[in-house]
């Protein structure tokens, strides 16, 4: 379940996600010369290469020169993953800034991303609103929003086993500072979430709301729509009613 073992957290102190305080800055529609739109690149094939244009909302980590990266555009999200990056250029990657990101189109379990990317900055700027995204949950329409900064409203925290409204990795066999795993439903469908300790480690807000959530708590979540086998969103922020 985990695919950032070796990987070094960094972001979790200087990441500002999309959901906290963001504004939608505007940016510009236009792609420049030999640049995929985002349809362009959904219709690309598997292990081709791809160029695209989009917008810094969140970084993961940082490790021997490589970041993982959440980003978006106006029309979809890309999720750069262990892009070729210098400490110094991962700094500069703060939420809003855009990038030109050439890499190779991937898939891993479901979760379409971008590898073996590298990339430059560019002027402009854009923060992603959330998507509220509850209503799709259970659909075949949900996948079309893979990685994007979305919401889920009114969902309800349901027991992981043996009372718990959360584990400690996704078996229960971690401890505090590993990932948070937790189940919410809507609509009579249950659902598994995830606190990503990369994204977001155990000093964040959001990592210690879910600590403390109680079977039955109605939740509102914001994070990125990530995929493993199925719809997994990496959590950013929970607000108990």
């Amino acid at each position: 379940m985990k695919k950032y073992l070796a990987v070094m957290l960094t972001a979790a102190m200087t990441f500002v996600l999309a959901g906290c305080g963001a504004s939608g800055e505007s940016a510009e529609d236009g792609k420049s010369e030999g640049v995929m739109t985002y349809e362009e690149y959904a219709a690309a094939d598997i292990d081709t290469e791809v160029v695209i244009e989009t917008y810094v909302q969140a970084k993961q980590s940082w490790w021997e020169d490589k970041a993982t990266v959440y980003t978006q555009d106006q029309d979809g999200a890309y999720f750069l993953y262990d892009m070729a990056c210098s400490e110094e250029d991962y700094e500069k990657l703060t939420p809003g800034t855009k990038i030109k990101v050439t890499g190779y189109k991937a898939e891993w379990s479901g979760e379409i991303e971008i590898i073996d990317a590298v990339f430059e900055i560019e002027e402009g700027s854009y923060i992603a609103e959330a998507m509220d995204v509850t209503d799709m949950l259970g659909s075949d329409e949900l996948i079309n929003y893979q990685n994007r900064f979305v919401s889920f409203q009114d969902m309800t925290v349901e027991d992981c086993g043996g009372g718990a409204a959360f584990l400690y990795s996704w078996d229960g066999s971690g401890t505090d500072g590993d990932d948070l795993y937790f189940n919410v439903s809507s609509n009579g469908q249950t659902y598994t979430f995830t606190v990503e300790s990369y994204l977001c480690d155990n000093t964040t807000e959001v990592y210690n709301t879910v600590e403390s959530l109680q079977v039955g708590d109605t939740v509102d979540m914001e994070g990125f729509l990530y995929w493993y086998e199925g719809v997994n969103p990496h959590i950013t922020s929970v607000t108990v009613q």
